[in-house]
């Protein structure tokens, strides 16, 4: 038996009184909305790059070798250092963008870090959307990036500041959902758009893109901030009137969860080196597990299947249509195996907390 720990919480850990509210229901699925920006991006990218006209404007060698050699392997005919430039700028774009995105985050608040990011993305759409170059293109997914970059930073930390810890797991799991369904629209997207005879179809692909960046940002727009962001920036009035409007229980409930945020922010605000405190012996156990976590997700290469989806297909063999509407059918799993994990995540954490207690 592990001391401390019971299969109800006990109320160690930070396990605090809360109720599932239609307002906390809705701050939280609207924050998290922030995920279909980088979803999107994800899904977009693969279908555009294997449209004829696109690589025919902006990485002409590409498209000749796509038509007229069918010697080479699929590889060989997409390995351009232009087109490698256009479709990694962003990542490097979104990893610069999420150091500074932390120290806006807690200036200014998660929710205009959100809508920030939603606005440069909207920007970067934009440009890809009526880019004449390709230095355009590469401009315009930098901008993606940095969107990008800032929600990924501040959405996840919004929901989980929002939400009370009973329903905490399943509602940041929801940012996951918007990120599945951001994908599962650009496959789909990308499925009708080559049939279009008015307009290119890469350019409502990628201006597609402006569509999540609205949603994000007219959201953001109307968000409350958390309490954490408030009591950072000295409201401790407004920080517990909304800590006890989003948890839906009495002043008195909501008491100790305050004094708990309360010694937080006042423990963070003391910290003079935050980036040399991260690796001093006492945290680096979260450390470890804060960067093993992402990176063994990462290294399963379900982003690149996903972002390169119609590439894939495409290479062993199917049709343009054909690998098009495999992206489709496979961003239809993603959404559905989130549902499963919504459901079962809580359920799972319980479950292992009771076996921890009794055993």
């Amino acid at each position: 038996m592990v001391a401390g720990v019971g299969p109800n919480g006990g109320g160690g850990g930070g396990e605090y009184p809360g109720r599932f509210t239609g307002f906390v229901a809705v701050t939280c699925i609207l924050g998290a909305m922030g995920g279909l920006i980088f979803g999107y991006d994800i899904g977009i990218s693969g279908g555009v790059t294997s449209m004829a006209p696109f690589l025919k404007k902006f990485f002409p060698g590409v498209y000749h070798r796509e038509i007229n050699d069918r010697s080479h392997s699929q590889y060989c005919k997409f390995d351009d250092f232009t087109l490698t430039a256009f479709t990694s700028s962003l990542y490097v774009a979104a990893f610069f963008a999420s150091l500074v995105a932390s120290t806006v985050t807690k200036k200014f608040g998660r929710k205009w870090s959100m809508f920030l990011g939603g606005l440069i993305f909207l920007s970067g759409a934009l440009l890809n959307m009526f880019a004449s170059h390709v230095s355009m293109l590469i401009v315009g997914r930098i901008l993606l990036g940095i969107g990008v970059g800032f929600s990924v930073q501040s959405v996840p930390l919004y929901v989980s500041e929002m939400a009370p810890h009973k329903y905490r797991g399943s509602l940041n799991i929801v940012f996951q959902l918007s990120i599945t369904v951001g994908i599962f629209a650009a496959n789909l997207v990308n499925y009708f758009t080559p049939r279009l005879t008015v307009v290119d179809g890469w350019r409502v692909s990628l201006g597609g893109a402006c569509v999540p960046a609205l949603i994000i940002m007219v959201s953001s727009f109307f968000l409350p901030n958390t309490p954490n962001s408030m009591l950072e920036q000295g409201k401790p009035k407004e920080a517990r009137e909304m800590l006890r409007r989003i948890r839906g229980v009495s002043d008195q409930e909501v008491e100790a969860e305050f004094r708990g945020i309360d010694e937080a922010s006042a423990a963070a605000r003391a910290v003079e080196h935050p980036w040399r405190n991260i690796l001093l012996r006492r945290n680096r156990p979260y450390l470890v597990m804060s960067l093993l976590i992402p990176s063994f997700q990462q290294l399963t290469g379900i982003n690149v299947v996903m972002f390169y989806a119609p590439v894939l297909f495409q290479s062993i063999g199917f049709k343009s249509d054909a690998a098009l509407l495999s992206a489709v059918i496979t961003g239809t799993v993603n959404v559905l195996a989130t549902f499963v994990s919504i459901y079962g995540v809580d359920r799972l954490v319980g479950e292992i907390k009771t076996v921890a207690y009794y055993y």
